[in-house]
């Protein structure tokens, strides 16, 4: 797709990116791209905050249960079929709208990852039962001896690291490293601005609220209907609270201290979000905004309308 300015909205989880984006999409007449790497998942729906079937006929969305639960559904994957989402928007008149808090999937678009090493996947889910056990210290201890460059990360890129040195016998740093030589002399695919939305110290608070939210709509229900039929390795567990909440399901923890760590797992996510978006987004592209403030709407609609 050639080049052109993109809208991405984005931000922590619970902040109100999803409404702001419906008020948008409808005043414009825009389709939602979600970039959410949960959403992406079939039937796991009310832990993931999808878009409701109301929120679905007031606006056209893309992104949304493409895939299984037993996938694996990478960053280069979404962002390639994202560039196919933005052309069909525009087949059907639509401005194309990326709205999510994956912000690698986010930068996967806008700037295109390394091709990984296609890994074996039997022998990528034994290492991964071998690595489960290990902490993270151990880790950053194996990924000293295996990519010296990655051990400082998290676990989950430390533990992609290992896999990658492990069985393809080739290191992520060095990959990075060669696929930023190639994209220093090509074009970038889209010119992104961003919204980034967030409310600040009240985002504890809607988080909470959130989670009572999904629990009265029925998420208990849900998650027994899903262990019924979905492996518990499923990549799609992994979404926020669903782990815990299989749980308490299953009897092995009570509802409050299933809320309570839920509540916990995801503000510490809402941090990582945070932290990830004020370091990878270029500031110069980007505009903030608190939708709890009164003029929330008029910042958005005139962020909006800068990208013209």
């Amino acid at each position: 797709m050639a080049a052109g300015k993109l809208r991405i909205i984005c931000g922590p989880t619970a902040a109100g990116k999803s409404a702001l984006a419906l008020h948008l999409a409808e005043m414009y007449g825009a389709a939602i791209i979600s970039a959410d790497s949960r959403q992406i998942y079939c039937r796991f729906d009310i832990g993931t905050a999808k878009p409701t079937q109301e929120d679905c006929a007031r606006v056209t969305h893309f992104g949304i249960d493409v895939a299984e639960p037993e996938e694996r559904f990478s960053a280069a994957r979404w962002a390639a079929q994202a560039d196919e989402w933005i052309g069909s928007a525009g087949e059907i008149d639509k401005e194309p709208v990326i709205v999510g808090g994956t912000g690698l999937y986010i930068k996967a678009l806008v700037e295109p990852l390394f091709s990984a090493p296609k890994l074996d996947a039997a022998r990528r889910s034994e290492l991964e039962r071998e690595l489960e056990s290990k902490s993270v210290s151990d880790l950053r201890r194996w990924s000293k001896e295996l990519d010296p460059l990655r051990a400082h990360l998290g676990r989950t890129q430390l533990v992609r690291a290992i896999e990658t040195a492990i069985l393809a016998g080739k290191r992520i740093s060095e990959l990075h490293s060669l696929e930023n030589a190639r994209r220093e002399t090509s074009e970038p695919s889209h010119s992104p601005t961003y919204l980034v939305v967030d409310t600040g110290a009240s985002l504890g608070g809607r988080i909470a609220e959130r989670v009572e939210q999904m629990l009265a709509r029925g998420w208990m229900d849900e998650i027994e209907e899903l262990s019924r039929g979905i492996a518990p390795d499923a990549p799609a567990w992994k979404a926020s609270g669903y782990a815990v909440m299989r749980k308490h399901v299953e009897g092995n923890l009570d509802l409050s201290t299933a809320k309570e760590r839920v509540i916990i797992e995801t503000r510490q996510y809402a941090k990582r979000q945070r932290t990830w978006f004020r370091h990878q987004l270029l500031p110069a592209a980007v505009t903030h905004v608190n939708p709890e403030d009164s003029q929330a709407r008029a910042v958005a609609r005139e962020w909006w309308e800068r990208a013209e």
